[in-house]
């Protein structure tokens, strides 16, 4: 599945066969344990979920001043750059996915909420605006990496440069 979330990250309309030459497996042992490639994205989808839950849940997002858990949080979902452009990147994979294993994007919003209310980022902007603004860097930034337009080293500097100075209050 790690195989799967890379190589959708830079094509979406991979096939079983380059999916199963980058996992270094055969087609055939692709098929089974995935009836087909719609299963194996759908397992991928909720493999990445849970990931980037627990990076999140690992992050200690209620730690600390909010600015420095922001941090954290870039710093530990970027080495996951290609599961969040798969998960992300594209509104279709997560259309298929029951409620209940959506994303959970509270800790992330009540992490923006508190840097709010500490003065750290702009009130004028709604948690869940902030929420949709890092992970559309985090895309892109994972997106560009992925491809080698950028070092996969300055997703962390860059992204959080550009973070902090778009969301910060004052």
């Amino acid at each position: 599945m790690d195989a799967t979330a890379s190589v959708l990250a830079r094509d979406r309309t991979a096939t079983l066969p380059e999916i199963a030459a980058a996992a270094q497996v055969a087609r055939s042992t692709l098929h089974r344990y995935f009836v087909d490639r719609e299963r194996l994205i759908y397992e991928t989808t909720l493999e990445s979920i849970r990931i980037v839950g627990d990076i999140l849940a690992s992050a200690g997002t209620a730690e600390g001043p909010a600015v420095e858990a922001m941090r954290r949080v870039i710093t530990a979902l970027a080495p996951e750059g290609d599961r969040i452009v798969f998960l992300f990147a594209d509104p279709a994979v997560l259309r298929d996915v029951p409620a209940e294993h959506l994303p959970d994007s509270a800790p992330i919003l009540e992490l923006i909420a508190r840097g709010q209310r500490e003065g750290t980022f702009d009130p004028e902007l709604t948690p869940e605006w902030i929420r949709i603004a890092l992970f559309g860097l985090m895309v892109k930034a994972c997106s560009e990496a992925a491809h080698g337009n950028i070092p996969r080293h300055s997703i962390v500097p860059t992204l959080t440069r550009i973070f902090e100075r778009g969301v910060t209050a004052g």
